[in-house]
C-alpha cells in the first residue's frame, strides 16, 4: 500500500550548515584568539583560507586544527555547508569582498537556503590600537620617501612649532574636526622625531647630522618614559598619597619634579625662547610655587611693564598669553569689520 501521506517538515527541510567568517586583528599578536574563536574553530566540520602565509596558521596547527587552502565562491561555500555542516573562513588582511558580496546577494535572491552567517571576531583591537598603525606607516614613509628619509631633528624643528600654534587656534576655535586633525599633527611630530633618534642619529653641531649610538631611542622608550614619569608624578592615583584638589595635585607635581630634576634654580627648565608673555608668566608662577622671596624688577619702558602684567594674571590665575592672543583676534575681526571683510571661515 503506498502511503501519500505529506511528509513532515523536518524530513523536508534538510539542515543548511553555518558559515562562520573568523576576523582577526593585525594589531594584536597571532596565536591569541578569543575563547568563543578556539570553540568554533575546534568544532567546525570544514577550516577554510585562501592565504597560505596567514599569520594565524602556525598556532592552528599548534593546536591540532586542520586548515584547508581554498578559496571558494559564495555558492561553493553554501553547498559545503549542506547537512548542517559548520564551515569557518579565515580572510585576509583586507577580508573577501569577492565572497561576501556573493554572499549577500545569495541571501537577497530568495531562492537559495542559506545557512546561518556569522561574523566572529577572534581578536580585538584594545584603546590605541592605530598607533601601531601610525606607527608602522612612519616607518615605511622614512624608509622609502625622498623627503621624508633625509629629514633631520633640526630641520623639522620650525614644523613643531607651527603645528604647536595651529593646534592652540584650533582649540580656541572651537572646531572639533580642526582639533582633531591639529592633534594628529603634532602626534606625527612626536613619532617623527622618535623613528628619528631609533637611527642612533643625533645633531652636530655644524647642523648636519652625526652618528651618535648611544643616543639612540625608539617610540617605545618615549611612551615607556612618559608613562614612568606619569605614575611617579601621580602617587595620589598610583600611590598612597591624598589630593583632594587642583592645588594638591599641583603640589605633589612641583615635588616629585623637584626631586627628579634635581634642579638648583626654580628658573631651571623654563625655554627662554617662548613668547615673552608666556615666559614671564612661567617664571613668576615658579617664584610663587617655590616661595622665593623676590620682587620684580623695576625699569623704565614697555617691557617691564608688561612683566608686571603678566605677574599679575599669572598670581590671578589667568594665562597672559592667551589672554592677550583672545583680544587680539577681538582686535583682528574689528579691523574686518572696518573694512568690510567677511571674519575667517564664513
Amino acid at each position: 500500500m503506498t502511503d501519500h501521506s505529506e511528509p513532515t517538515a523536518a524530513a523536508a527541510a534538510e539542515p543548511t550548515g553555518r558559515i562562520v567568517l573568523l576576523t582577526t586583528s593585525h594589531r594584536v599578536a597571532p596565536g591569541v584568539l578569543s575563547w568563543p574563536a578556539w570553540q568554533t574553530l575546534h568544532a567546525a566540520d570544514r577550516v577554510l583560507c585562501a592565504d597560505p602565509g596567514h599569520p594565524q596558521l602556525p598556532y592552528l596547527r599548534e593546536a591540532g586544527i586542520e586548515v584547508v587552502f581554498e578559496s571558494p565562491d559564495a555558492h561553493a561555500l553554501v553547498e559545503a555547508c549542506a547537512g548542517g555542516r559548520t564551515v569557518v573562513v579565515l580572510p585576509g588582511g583586507e577580508g573577501d569582498q569577492r565572497l561576501t558580496d556573493g554572499l549577500a546577494r545569495l541571501a537577497g535572491s530568495g531562492r537559495v537556503s542559506m545557512p546561518d552567517l556569522e561574523l566572529l571576531p577572534g581578536s580585538y583591537d584594545l584603546p590605541g590600537a592605530r598607533l601601531l598603525d601610525l606607527v608602522q606607516v612612519m616607518d615605511r614613509v622614512r624608509r622609502e620617501c625622498p623627503w621624508t628619509s633625509r629629514q633631520t631633528h633640526r630641520g623639522l624643528a620650525k614644523y613643531a612649532i607651527e603645528e604647536a600654534y595651529e593646534l592652540v587656534e584650533a582649540i580656541e576655535d572651537g572646531d572639533r574636526e580642526e582639533l582633531r586633525e591639529e592633534l594628529g599633527d603634532v602626534l606625527l611630530q612626536v613619532v617623527f622625531h622618535a623613528r628619528i633618534a631609533e637611527e642612533a642619529v643625533g645633531d652636530g653641531e655644524d647642523g648636519e647630522d652625526g652618528e651618535d649610538a648611544v643616543g639612540a631611542f625608539s617610540i617605545d622608550d618615549v611612551a615607556g618614559a612618559l608613562v614612568t614619569k606619569l605614575i611617579h608624578r601621580h602617587p595620589h592615583v598610583f600611590g598612597d598619597a591624598e589630593a583632594e584638589t587642583p592645588e594638591d595635585v599641583n603640589a605633589h607635581w612641583q615635588r616629585t619634579k623637584a626631586v627628579e630634576k634635581r634642579r638648583e634654580s626654580v628658573t631651571d627648565g623654563i625655554p627662554v625662547g617662548q613668547p615673552g608673555l608666556a615666559l614671564a608668566a612661567k617664571l613668576a608662577g615658579r617664584v610663587r610655587a617655590g616661595g622665593v622671596d623676590v620682587e620684580l624688577p623695576r625699569g623704565e619702558g614697555i617691557g617691564y611693564e608688561l612683566l608686571e602684567l603678566a605677574a599679575r594674571a599669572e598670581a590671578a590665575g589667568i594665562d597672559p598669553e592667551t589672554a592677550l592672543r583672545a583680544a587680539a583676534r577681538a582686535y583682528r575681526d574689528a579691523i574686518r569689520a572696518a573694512e568690510g571683510v567677511a571674519e575667517p571661515g564664513e
